[in-house]
């Protein structure tokens, strides 16, 4: 990927950076940059993450899979990292793969039986995901949709392939049955788990190319030698901390490709979760181009000077002529493409952020495929790393997620937990009609 810092500057927006304080954060990420590559050589919790373009074995993956590889629809039960790295990779190649696929990272229980009516579960796929093995929801999900197979016929038991930690319900479970299971990465926090079995085995099942996806990472990190101004990945992990420094609290994703509208959903887990401690760290804000200048932009252009907008566009788009028309207003169109138009309005939005004094920032890719998909991947991740060092805070726990864990368990009779004693405690001012 490639960074265009212009519209981030001082002299275009504000906020913004000029060319001193980006040289005084230069030095803050060359310190930054020593300890990262100090935790990435000594296998450190998360810093690990950044090292899986070296360590993940794509044939072992599809070793595990041979088994489902004919699928034709896959269900992947998991919730956030478990999932999101998942659906980004898949929804992103969809055009090369050759399954349908159905992620459950949502116990609406209307919304689960939607998304399981109508798949063909002699042909469907099961993945079920958790590190632990314990996760409420991921279990649960798991449980209605074995029920389902087995109310079909199915044996899931031959349909059902188990990414999960070395021990827990799950191995458990894939001993027990002799299913087929791959490992979740030691040291790996699940956000930062995408290059990993859990992101690639459902790309996998669908035939995804996973040696380009890990190319493409590899050569992300090549890139990592200590300077904002050599590293994509940290010149935009640098500016968003910097800007946030600034004022703007807000981080708008926003893919220009509709292949990429989860990965807005990916980098909005990974940022939040990372960085949101300690009263600190930018709040990510989900958005998809040319739809969302149609719905959002008016706040980003003429609302409070708060937040930075990252547009991510791929260089190469796909072929559709627009047909000509008769009608005269709209005669330019009959000479240009779908992807001329799609480049064309993200340009004019790009360019309205900058004329209104708005901090912009563009990721390009060449285009949307397995390689360019790994470099992104890797280098959000590597630059969600270096922000948290410039925060100084932890980016790989997540404490506030384990307090509401333990309170769903203990209101489900899972055990006698404080937190869960806390829920009976809820202030309330009722309005009612």
């Amino acid at each position: 990927m490639d960074v265009d810092l212009g519209n981030a500057l001082a002299t275009v927006a504000s906020p913004g950076l000029s060319r001193d304080a980006l040289e005084r954060l230069d030095e803050q990420v060359a310190t930054a940059h020593e300890r990262i590559e100090a935790g990435r050589a000594n296998d450190e919790h998360g810093y690990a993450a950044l090292n899986l373009p070296e360590r993940t074995d794509p044939e072992a993956i599809r070793a595990a899979v041979e088994p489902v590889a004919d699928a034709e629809a896959l269900v992947t039960v998991g919730i956030g990292g478990s999932a999101l790295g998942a659906a980004t990779i898949t929804d992103a190649l969809a055009d090369d793969g050759d399954c349908e696929t159905v992620f459950l990272d949502n116990v609406d229980p209307a919304w689960v039986s939607r998304r399981l009516e109508g798949l063909p579960l002699e042909e469907t796929a099961i993945n079920v995901v958790s590190r632990s093995g314990t996760t409420a929801e991921t279990l649960a999900n798991f449980l209605v949709v074995r029920e389902a197979f087995e109310a079909a016929g199915v044996d899931w038991t031959e349909r059902t392939v188990v990414t999960t930690g070395d021990s827990g319900p799950l191995r458990d479970l894939a001993d027990r049955h002799d299913l087929p299971a791959v490992s979740v990465p030691d040291g790996v926090p699940g956000r930062f788990s995408a290059l990993s079995a859990v992101g690639m085995v459902a790309a996998a099942v669908c035939g995804n190319d996973l040696e380009a996806l890990l190319d493409g990472a590899r050569a992300e990190a090549a890139t990592l030698t200590g300077s904002l101004f050599e590293c994509p990945a940290y010149a935009y992990g640098a500016t968003a901390y910097a800007l946030d420094a600034r004022g703007a609290s807000m981080n708008a994703m926003v893919p220009y490709a509709e292949s990429l509208e989860t990965y807005a959903e990916w980098f909005a887990q990974l940022w939040a979760e990372s960085l949101g401690k300690d009263d600190l760290g930018q709040t990510p804000v989900r958005a998809l181009g040319v739809t969302d200048q149609h719905s959002q932009l008016q706040l980003y252009r003429a609302g409070p000077r708060n937040k930075l907008v990252t547009f991510v566009t791929p260089r190469e788009t796909a072929y559709r002529r627009i047909p000509a028309t008769d009608v005269d207003d709209l005669a330019y169109l009959g000479d240009a493409t779908l992807g001329e138009l799609l480049t064309a309005e993200f340009e004019a939005t790009e360019a309205s952020l900058a004329a209104a004094g708005r901090p912009n920032v563009r990721i390009e890719l060449e285009r949307v495929d397995a390689y360019e998909l790994g470099g992104l991947l890797y280098g959000m991740e590597a630059a969600c790393v270096l922000a948290g060092e410039l925060y100084g805070v932890n980016a790989f726990n997540q404490p506030a997620v384990e307090w509401a864990k333990k309170a769903t368990r203990g209101l489900l009779g899972g055990g006698d937990f404080e937190e869960a004693r806390a829920v009976a405690e809820k202030t309330t001012l009722r309005i009612e009609r």
